[in-house]
């Protein structure tokens, strides 16, 4: 009886240590390396805070979270504008048995390589590009539009990705939510217009804020979108992250601009987390 209660009791611990291994080993052992690299200076040495001084002191770095954060919120905002419409058309509009049909085509440019789109925007909006041809060609435009290595063609490549994976999560919400919400809406006189701000809205409100935090995490950590389409000219954090790795082998000053970036994120997650805690309450 015993040892039938003893393997009981350790079944459970069987099964969740290789997670617990897999969290160890790939994300706390590497996240205590980076903090204890990020309290180090570059060119050897005992404990310092150089690094995290150095980003409150430098303008530069304080520019560059600042474009992060910009940009962020600009492609946060638009992808809901534009997700939330899209969503309720796929919810409400279009029959059910063609919805999953719909939704595989909406998330296709998940299908494509995430370096790859961006290259594709690339080509859209360079000098040479489809639009300044087609404007040219038109005699709309006498000189090409400078759209390539700009925050604009930064955050339409986010924007591209990001509508859609809000979308999903919007569409779960609005399909969750229950017809007879709107019935009692309608039966208490309210019309089409206020029973969407007053009762479709806030109850799928839990999906925008997921999807947006979701967006926000990895628009704000991205490298790849705005190295390729923003250029150098706006530096965001991860950027100015691969300077120091690559430029000037600085991996001490790396990790400390790191953690911070992590510690924005945090903030966030708590935020949303409070927020989705008070609703539910």
């Amino acid at each position: 009886m015993r040892v039938a209660g003893n393997s009981r009791r350790a079944l459970p611990w069987a099964l969740v240590t290789p997670a617990l291994a897999w969290t160890l080993f790939f994300f706390v052992l590497p996240f205590v390396a980076m903090g204890l690299s990020s309290l180090t200076a570059h060119e050897g040495g005992g404990f310092t805070l150089a690094n995290y001084s150095q980003f409150f002191t430098d303008p530069s770095y304080w520019r560059a979270m600042v474009n992060s954060l910009e940009v962020t919120a600009i492609v946060t905002v638009i992808s809901i504008l534009l997700a939330y419409p899209f969503a309720w058309i796929l919810a409400e509009q279009v029959p059910e048995r063609w919805q999953r049909l719909a939704l595989m085509l909406a998330v296709l440019p998940f299908w494509t390589s995430y370096v790859v789109r961006s290259y594709s925007w690339l080509l859209v909006l360079a000098q040479n590009g489809v639009i300044n041809r087609a404007l040219t060609g038109l005699g709309l435009i006498a000189e090409p539009l400078q759209l390539a290595s700009t925050r604009f063609a930064t955050v339409t490549g986010f924007v591209h990705f990001f509508v859609m994976l809000l979308t999903l999560t919007i569409f779960a919400n609005l399909k969750q939510l229950s017809p007879s919400y709107r019935k009692a809406a309608a039966d208490l006189g309210a019309g089409p217009i206020r029973t969407f701000l007053h009762v479709v809205l806030p109850l799928t409100l839990p999906g925008i804020v997921v999807g947006a935090f979701l967006t926000f995490v990895l628009c704000i950590g991205d490298y790849i979108t705005p190295q390729i389409l923003g250029g150098n000219n706006e530096l965001v954090m991860p950027q100015l992250v691969m300077m120091q790795i690559g430029r000037r082998g600085d991996f001490p000053l790396a990790s400390g601009l790191s953690i911070i970036l992590m510690a924005v994120v945090t903030v966030a997650y708590l935020a949303c987390a409070r927020w989705l805690k008070i609703e539910r309450a």
